[in-house]
């Protein structure tokens, strides 16, 4: 688009070059060319940057690829021409294909676009999926209704640092050790409800040198003071979790459509990575 002669930068084109940035990063190495007739065909970072544009944009995979036909400057972004659109059959199939690491390598490149703050909030919820078909949830014991997610988030900015998907229900504390023990770097002071009440996890926070402001489920009058503390700290930033699983479901959704448990976690991710990307282009262009 272009005004007075300058070209004007939209804000779905700047969604657009950084989920392409990010995407490449998330690849090992040299990027390879996006596309390249024949059996290799299109490159991981084109899919992964074709699900992020699904997830901004909200269409379904056949009305994505006929808008991406007829908006050469995305497709361009993209390293394609609208000619080499991929079908929506090809993104469908390869997105289970791409490994999960390079989904939270995406996810870990767009919490990079933030300056963290000093306290950060983990906290679950359930994410509601479409329903499977009743071969496929006979065939894999497929009985529960919701996807237990947990988010890793930064209080002062929102963005999302880590997500976990389970088909189960474990104990918020062992999902939570395993969130965080990942993302020690970047953990200053962690806030949590009840859910995570476990000594030993506090224990091995404060061995990595981080502050867990976590109350007791049952404290007894010695613990009671300890948790009127806890609250008189940053612990009222915790809320910031909950805002931000709001967000998320009001923006992107609040159902999971693929129908597989594996295709769910990408979405989920996915979902994440988009929503740091659309609020750091904000800010940056207020």
């Amino acid at each position: 688009m272009k005004r007075d002669g300058f070209v004007v930068h939209t804000k779905t084109s700047r969604f657009t070059e950084k989920v392409v940035s990010l995407a490449q990063k998330a690849v090992v190495g040299q990027p390879a060319p996006a596309y390249r007739p024949g059996e290799e065909g299109y490159a991981d970072w084109v899919i992964l940057a074709v699900q992020g544009l699904k997830e901004y944009l909200g269409h379904p995979y056949r009305k994505l690829m006929d808008v991406l036909r007829e908006m050469p400057r995305m497709t361009k972004s993209l390293g394609l021409t609208p000619e080499t659109v991929p079908h929506f059959s090809t993104v469908c199939t390869r997105k289970q294909a791409i490994p999960m690491k390079r989904w939270r390598a995406i996810l870990d490149q767009s919490a990079e676009l933030y300056d963290l703050g000093d306290v950060q909030a983990i906290d679950a919820t359930g994410v509601d999926r479409v329903q499977a078909s009743q071969h496929y949830a006979k065939r894999t014991d497929y009985t529960f209704e919701a996807v237990k997610t947990t988010l890793l988030i930064d209080c002062k900015t929102s963005a999302i640092l880590d997500i976990h998907c389970s088909m189960k229900q474990p104990h918020d504390t062992q999902v939570g050790w395993q969130v965080l023990v990942r993302n020690l770097d970047k953990l200053a002071t962690v806030a949590a409800d009840k859910g995570y009440d476990w000594e030993e996890l506090r224990t091995r926070l404060r061995a990595e040198s981080v502050t867990p402001l976590i109350p007791q489920r049952d404290p007894g009058m010695r613990g009671w003071s300890r948790n009127l503390l806890i609250k008189d700290r940053a612990y009222h930033q915790r809320s910031n979790a909950e805002s931000v699983f709001f967000g998320l479901r009001r923006r992107y959704g609040d159902t999971l459509w693929s129908r597989n448990w594996f295709g769910q976690f990408r979405e989920l991710v996915m979902k994440s990575a988009v929503r740091n990307i659309e609020r750091a282009i904000e800010d940056s262009h207020p």
